[in-house]
């Protein structure tokens, strides 16, 4: 009887039930009867996305760094969305290597608080942008003014400043390394404080989405005044607004796919649950910090232009004479 309980026995020695012994969360490492480490797959496919998100964001991140011309608001927060996903990047690598070679609750608090902060920076970060969207259409004639660059400051300020106090409050004491009980799928995260960040979660997509909406309407709005000016209402104006519907309906829809399921299983389930569904909803939402470079940065005609520049020193006519048109949102 004892040697079975010994064969399968977890990092921490205060479990004794197979049902929560089987329930450990994708931060925790599992160990034989000897002192050989067993790597989980999961774990490693995290890793490897916290790789290829550091990677290529470190690029947006040097390239509005080292651009003097990249210092409009727009610039501002993309720059914040490439630094939050870059540091969620590094956070994922940085927690694999603690857990599998550095064994400490502490330092598992502190890299859980750095992964906490950078991914709740990053969809903060992606309000931002979405509201300075909105205000830069809106606002078109007036969107270019002093007042416009204070309030992306202030913006940003709020935004990570929330994100910071956000992944400081497990290290501070808002965790359930004393009470297994208060465990969510995140471990050493409590059931309330992953509650409270899927319903936050929530809202902001929530206001993601109505501003969007809205943007659509001017979007289109705009695109029916320019083909009345020109006189090709039928097929440009057509073209330009599915363009522009397609647009919004990608960028809505990819970060509601990666992060949809994650926020909704964390609602419902526990530490019991298998930790096999939490890694199934929580690779997805890193892939979010994977696409959104390609989204927000890449695109981006100003940023195609310096990533060329440092490519290979020139910049093809296709991208320099690129117009922009209403339906770029």
């Amino acid at each position: 009887m004892n040697e079975g309980l010994q064969a399968n026995v977890s990092w921490r020695p205060d479990r004794a039930t197979e049902n929560v012994s089987a329930a450990v969360s994708s931060l925790d490492p599992i160990l034989n009867a000897d002192p050989q480490i067993i790597v989980n797959p999961w774990d490693i496919v995290l890793c490897t996305s916290g790789t290829i998100i550091s990677c290529e964001n470190a690029i947006v991140v040097l390239i509005i760094f080292h651009n003097p011309s990249l210092r409009a608001p727009m610039f501002l927060l993309i720059g914040s969305l490439a630094l939050a996903d870059l540091l969620a990047g590094l956070g994922l690598v940085i927690n694999f290597i603690f857990t599998y070679l550095l064994q400490s609750d502490s330092a598992k608090l502190v890299t859980l608080g750095l992964v906490v902060a950078s991914f709740s920076a990053s969809v903060c970060s992606l309000l931002a942008i979405t509201i300075d969207r909105y205000l830069s259409l809106y606002y078109a004639l007036t969107y270019n003014s002093e007042r416009t660059v204070t309030f992306t400051y202030v913006m940003l300020v709020v935004l990570w400043g929330t994100s910071i106090c956000l992944g400081l409050l497990p290290v501070m004491g808002w965790n359930c390394l004393r009470d297994e009980s208060t465990c969510s799928i995140i471990r050493p995260l409590t059931k309330n404080n992953v509650a409270s960040l899927s319903v936050s979660f929530l809202l902001m997509f929530g206001l993601m989405l109505q501003l969007y909406v809205q943007i659509c309407k001017i979007v289109m709005r705009h695109a029916h005044q320019i083909a009345l000016q020109h006189h090709f209402l039928t097929t440009s104006h057509y073209v330009t607004t599915r363009k522009g519907i397609s647009t919004l309906a990608i960028i809505l829809g990819t970060f509601a796919a990666c992060w949809m399921p994650f926020t909704l299983y964390s609602l419902i389930a526990d530490y019991t649950y298998p930790s096999i569904y939490t890694y199934a909803t929580l690779v997805p939402a890193t892939y979010n910090s994977i696409i959104n470079p390609v989204i927000y940065a890449f695109r981006n005609q100003e940023i195609q232009k310096a990533l060329w520049l440092i490519c290979c020193g020139c910049i093809p006519g296709s991208v320099s004479q690129r117009v922009r048109s209403p339906s770029d949102v």
